[in-house]
């Protein structure tokens, strides 16, 4: 068992992150985040990095699903938060000018928005950020250039024509490492827990569960409720606690918590990895 699994070609931004968290273990990228999971699962992986959410254009729904139908079995071992830096990649001798279409990935594409709509160019959603490089170099596409991070114009010998594209300059993604053994409580560190969580349909239901955790004194760090697959205009809750489940004001909130919901399970606890 040996090696760091990620989703995405070589020089995605997961790549990115384990290589921050790993820099001597080697890299395993994988088709899907099942595949990572996977990968954990049957020991082909040490670990694997997958993203959960970005602080200014969505949540990676697929991981929470996935962190959802392997609790128990696949636990958080810590966050890491990295610093989202697009660049503008070509083929070497390509200029700005020479380029009438740009490729990414959705989420970069539209976080580059406002970059993007000073060149007047046609935007193509690819499956990847590093992908659309990869795309680039393997087909020789002139007059086509990528969204990705600096790392992947190296991997695939193009050219930057511009970097730091992003609307947002504090453009981070959160990463969380996965594996098959949960962390004990950490001496004076900063812990969080993971929730899922399902409140009763009646009024109020949702107040006392909030309760259980303000009666103990236990803060709420994020609360995001999603439709519950296969039961229509039904929700269920995902929650970030600061402290580690073992702690006594958790462990008492998370108590108190399960005696007013229909389903409550625990994900894991785990450090930060990365300072506020």
């Amino acid at each position: 068992m040996s090696g760091i699994a990620f989703q995405g070609e070589r020089g995605a931004f997961s790549e990115e992150a384990a290589v921050h968290l790993f820099p001597d273990m080697p890299m395993l990228p994988q088709l899907t985040f099942a595949d990572c999971f996977e990968a954990v699962l049957e020991r082909k992986a040490a670990f694997g990095v997958v993203p959960v959410e970005n602080s200014t254009a969505y949540s990676v729904n697929e991981t929470y699903e996935l962190l959802l139908e392997h609790q128990g079995r696949i636990f958080p071992r810590g966050e890491y938060d990295l610093h989202v830096q697009h660049c503008l990649m070509a083929l070497p001798g390509q200029s700005l000018s020479d380029i009438t279409t740009v490729q990414s990935h959705p989420q970069a594409l539209a976080q580059c928005r406002e970059y993007l709509e000073q060149l007047n160019v046609q935007t193509v959603p690819v499956y990847d950020t590093a992908g659309s490089a990869k795309l680039i170099r393997e087909g020789a596409l002139r007059g086509v250039a990528g969204i990705a991070s600096k790392r992947a114009s190296s991997i695939y010998d193009l050219d930057l024509l511009a970097e730091n594209i992003q609307t947002n300059k504090d453009n981070y993604t959160r990463f969380l490492i996965i594996g098959t053994e949960e962390l004990p409580a950490q001496p004076n560190g900063k812990t969080k827990t993971s929730i899922v969580f399902v409140v009763r349909d009646q009024p109020g239901s949702l107040f006392r569960a909030m309760a259980a955790f303000a009666i103990h004194e236990v803060n709420v760090s994020r609360l995001e409720s999603r439709p519950i697959r296969g039961r229509t205009w039904e929700y269920l809750f995902h929650a970030n606690l600061d402290g580690h489940r073992d702690e006594p004001d958790v462990a008492a909130a998370l108590s108190a918590l399960g005696r007013c919901t229909t389903m409550l399970k625990v994900i894991g606890s785990y450090p930060r990895l990365t300072p506020d």
